[in-house]
């Protein structure tokens, strides 16, 4: 996987891609990234990349022109342009708040692409014409307002570059939040006494179907408590199997959920 990441402010791309696993998956040739300084392709000599929106109104806007001078730069020519070579063209995403929701789903979609184009707004937003002429997707990381497309596209970079095959154990992956439609089960590290608080016994105990039970049961618990939705969702897929559902009847009938 390849993250071209278009930004007013590079460095803040650099620093994250240095940092953790991240770093040592650039390291090790699975993961790469290109930073596109937007204002090097800025057409006058004090790099303007942004100008006041035709009709009025508050803030300033991104120029269509350095953006477009920047994808070009990498090879993407736009949907009413034709294309130089018949080779497909990297995923093209606008990071905004009008976009469809990043999901777990959306993310491991994502992951499987062999290079994501990312655009980081800032301002207002950009250009329309940008987004008519270059953009694959819109994606907005929650119901919110960011000053910074940057922030925006680390989150995404975040969520996929940990399901790239080989970046983060298979294992570590499998009862994570949102897998089998459930939240995560607690967990506890040494000291075994924190205050007064002691490390549930059957997680002690060894006994290795106990301990499965009982996280299947806290994930839906948790679940149930603070995300009902995704409980919903996953009886009206049938995603659950009958263990599940069998512990959600149990759960609503001793007021758990």
């Amino acid at each position: 996987m390849i993250y071209t990441v278009l930004s007013l402010f590079p460095e803040l791309i650099h620093a994250f891609f240095s940092l953790s696993i991240l770093g040592k998956a650039v390291h090790q040739g699975m993961v790469g990234y290109r930073s596109v300084n937007i204002r090097d392709f800025a057409g006058d000599k004090h790099k303007t990349c942004d100008d006041a929106p035709y009709g009025g109104g508050p803030g300033m806007l991104m120029m269509a022109e350095p953006i477009g001078r920047a994808l070009a730069s990498l090879g993407i020519c736009g949907k009413r342009a034709e294309p130089a070579a018949e080779e497909p063209q990297a995923r093209v995403i606008y990071l905004s708040p009008s976009g469809r929701p990043l999901t777990q789903e959306l993310a491991k979609e994502l992951a499987a692409e062999p290079e994501l184009i990312l655009l980081c707004g800032r301002y207002e937003g950009m250009d329309q014409r940008i987004i008519d002429r270059y953009v694959d997707d819109e994606i907005s990381i929650g119901d919110y307002v960011l000053s910074s497309g940057e922030a925006a596209a680390l989150v995404l970079i975040d969520a996929t570059y940990r399901l790239i095959e080989a970046v983060i154990s298979p294992a570590s992956l499998e009862e994570e939040s949102f897998s089998g439609g459930l939240l995560e089960y607690p967990q506890y590290t040494r000291p075994e006494i924190y205050g007064n608080l002691k490390v549930p016994e059957v997680l002690l105990s060894g006994h290795h179907e106990n301990i499965r039970r009982w996280r299947l049961r806290k994930r839906i618990e948790k679940t149930l408590a603070l995300r009902p939705d995704l409980i919903l969702q996953g009886e009206e897929t049938g995603l659950f199997d009958r263990e599940t559902r069998t512990i959600i009847a149990e759960l609503r009938k001793s007021g758990g959920g």
